[in-house]
C-alpha cells in the first residue's frame, strides 16, 4: 500500500470500543487509544483496522481500542456528523475510567476531528492519565471552510456545507451538527465566542479555566501532524494550532503568533518552552501517509 488515506476530518448513542485482548502492563507496553476522524468509522480494514493491525504488529503486546460509538459502524460514521461533540466527550471519558487496562495511562492518537475531541478528554478528564497526544490532521483552532468531502458522504457534506454557511451559531445547528461545534468564523468573532458549544470552550475562549490548562500541561507529549498538500482542512495552519488572523479570511498566523499562546490562556506557551510540543508534517493530502512515513515518526512515539 503506497499510502494510506483514513477518511476526511472525526467521530460517533451508545459508546461501544473495539480493542486488543486484555494485556498486563508487565509487557512494558503503554495502551493506546485511538479515535478516528468525519467519514471514517472505528474499524475501516483500509483505515482505522489497517492502522491498528499495523500497530499491533509493530508492537507486540500493546493494547490498541479503537472508540466506536454507536451500535455499528454505520451509526458510528452518523455519529461523527451528527451526534453532540461534548456528549461523546463525556461518554468516552467514562469509558475510559472504566477499563482496567488504561489506569496507569495511555497514549491517544486522534485522526482528524479525532485529535481535537481526544484534547478535550485530555483536557476535561484526567484520569486516567494520558501520557502522549498524537493530533494527524486534527483542527485545533477548527475550520474556516469544508472545500472537498469526497467519497460515500459527499452528500452529507454537501447538506453540512449548506447548513454551515446559512448560520453555523444558531442553537439548532450547533447542537446537531458536529462540525458546526468546531466552525471558526474569523469575520465573526464575537459569535463565535459567544455560541460555539465545543471549540469555544476547550479553547479558552470564554475565560481561563485554569483545569483545562493544568491538565493539558499533564501530557509529556503533544504532537500535531500537518499535511502540505491538504485540501480538506481550511486552513490547514489549524494542524498546528495556527488560524486565520481575526477580522479577516486571508492571512494566517502561527500558534506562537497567537493571543492564546502569547497569553498563555492553555499552558500551550509553558508546554513549548518545556520541549512537550513536536510539529511534524509530511508531503499529502488530508490523512495520507505511506506505511514507511507512519513507522520512522509515529511509532517511535508509541514505545
Amino acid at each position: 500500500m503506497a499510502a494510506v488515506f483514513l477518511g476526511l476530518l472525526l467521530a460517533g448513542p451508545v459508546l461501544l470500543v473495539t480493542s486488543s485482548p486484555l494485556h498486563e502492563l508487565s509487557n512494558g507496553t503503554i495502551p493506546l487509544v485511538m479515535w478516528h476522524g468525519m467519514g471514517d468509522s472505528c474499524c475501516n480494514p483500509l483505515s482505522m483496522g489497517f492502522i491498528k493491525k499495523t500497530i499491533e504488529e509493530e508492537i507486540p503486546g500493546i493494547y490498541v481500542l479503537s472508540l466506536r460509538i454507536g451500535k455499528n459502524v454505520v451509526e458510528d460514521t452518523e455519529n461523527g456528523f451528527f451526534m453532540d461533540v461534548n456528549s461523546q466527550v463525556s461518554m468516552v471519558c467514562s469509558q475510559l475510567a472504566q477499563d482496567p487496562t488504561l489506569q496507569r495511562g495511555y497514549n491517544a492518537m486522534g485522526f482528524s476531528q479525532g485529535a481535537q475531541f481526544l484534547r478535550a478528554v485530555a483536557q476535561r478528564c484526567p484520569a486516567p492519565p494520558m501520557r502522549t497526544l498524537i493530533s494527524v490532521g486534527g483542527q485545533h483552532q477548527g475550520v474556516y471552510g469544508l472545500p472537498r468531502c469526497p467519497g460515500e458522504s459527499s452528500h452529507i457534506c454537501d447538506v453540512i456545507r449548506e447548513a454551515l454557511n446559512r448560520g453555523a451559531y444558531s442553537d439548532l445547528v450547533q447542537k446537531h451538527l458536529v462540525q458546526a461545534q468546531y466552525w471558526h468564523d474569523p469575520l465573526n468573532d464575537d459569535l463565535y465566542k459567544k455560541h460555539s458549544l465545543f471549540l469555544a470552550d476547550i479553547n479558552q475562549e470564554r475565560g481561563v479555566n485554569e483545569t483545562y490548562k493544568k491538565n493539558l500541561q499533564q501530557l509529556k507529549k503533544f504532537v500535531m501532524v500537518k499535511f502540505l498538500q491538504d485540501t480538506v482542512v481550511d486552513p490547514v495552519d489549524s494542524e498546528w494550532f495556527g488560524f486565520l488572523k481575526t477580522g479577516q479570511a486571508k492571512e494566517t498566523e502561527t500558534l506562537q503568533e497567537s493571543v492564546l499562546y502569547k497569553e498563555d490562556r492553555l499552558g500551550l506557551a509553558a508546554m513549548d518552552h518545556a520541549g512537550k510540543l513536536l510539529f511534524l508534517s509530511t508531503e499529502g493530502d488530508h490523512l495520507q501517509f505511506t506505511p514507511e512515513w507512519f513507522r520512522n515518526n509515529l511509532l517511535p512515539l508509541l514505545r
